[in-house]
């Protein structure tokens, strides 16, 4: 279990996880129109089987199991134990019978195949190495099944990541450097680069698209600097560099100062920009 991605199972198993399950409520109202863009893309049917990768405490999960119905089926596969207890308890209080969780890694986890579909909000850019995950999910895929995933664009077109680095590296200093295509959120920003290791994986017609939209919150201001606070770049920069209390409360000033232009009549709406990932599975075809 995990054994290809370790690092990453341990970080969602441990202190980010229990942040996200904390704020779930508010990060699945901030992505709310990622969540849309993504069912709009992959369109699922009713009566499909799908896979949720990444699925974390259900977000999209649930909106899956909705347009699949009875007749179809919704596995969320995921590495942090807390988010799917969540998850898990969040399918109980809501009576959905058509959906199931798992703990594992999709780069890895042994698929039993005959998927008509797996998706993924922001849950691959996390791969140690992409192109075995994707031909590892491409080997769930029935012969015509679909891969349909949403992942960030760079973070100069997203100020979600933009605005706390800039401000702790203002104040702490720059981190050590990484390669652009490391694991983590960013892994993605270059969408040639994602389509080549889908086709490499044996996903047929592969695509990639790109989509300006905004993280719109009516908590406002003191709701997403609250959030930065727990989840993202910001807590881990901090504790590497050692911030003080002063460096915290410089750091969320000068973030606060940044989100104040994107202020909103209906609360706060911050510019972001992702990739819509496509491919499938070619009939009569199976993956390398």
């Amino acid at each position: 279990m995990n054994r290809a991605n370790a690092d990453e199972a341990a970080f969602w198993n441990a202190e980010a996880g229990e942040n996200w399950v904390a704020h779930q409520p508010d990060m699945d109202t901030l992505f709310a129109g990622v969540t849309e863009a993504l069912i709009a893309a992959a369109a699922p049917q009713a009566g499909e089987a799908v896979l949720d990768i990444g699925c974390g405490a259900g977000g999209s999960t649930f909106v899956l199991a909705g347009r699949v119905g009875p007749a179809g089926s919704v596995t969320g596969l995921d590495v942090s134990a807390p988010l799917l207890a969540h998850a898990e308890a969040r399918r109980r209080a809501l009576g959905v019978g058509n959906v199931r969780f798992v703990q594992g890694d999709a780069q890895d986890h042994r698929f039993e195949g005959g998927l008509d579909l797996a998706t993924s909000r922001f849950g691959v850019m996390f791969f140690a190495d992409p192109q075995a995950a994707f031909r590892n999910i491409a080997g769930g895929l029935r012969p015509g099944g679909r891969l349909v995933f949403v992942a960030w664009g760079g973070p100069e077109h997203n100020p979600w990541f933009a605005l706390p680095r800039r401000a702790a590296v203002a104040r702490l200093g720059p981190e050590p450097p990484a390669p652009a295509d490391a694991p983590g959120p960013m892994a993605f920003r270059d969408a040639g680069r994602v389509v080549g290791l889908m086709q490499a994986a044996g996903l047929s017609a592969c695509a990639a698209d790109t989509v300006d939209l905004d993280l719109h919150h009516p908590g406002g201001v003191d709701t997403v600097l609250g959030l930065l606070s727990r989840i993202g770049i910001l807590p881990k920069m901090m504790q590497a560099k050692g911030a003080s209390p002063a460096d915290s409360a410089a750091i969320f000033d000068a973030i606060r100062a940044g989100l104040d232009a994107f202020r909103s009549d209906d609360g706060i709406r911050i510019p972001a920009r992702v990739h819509l990932f496509s491919g499938s599975l070619a009939d009569g075809s199976r993956a390398p």
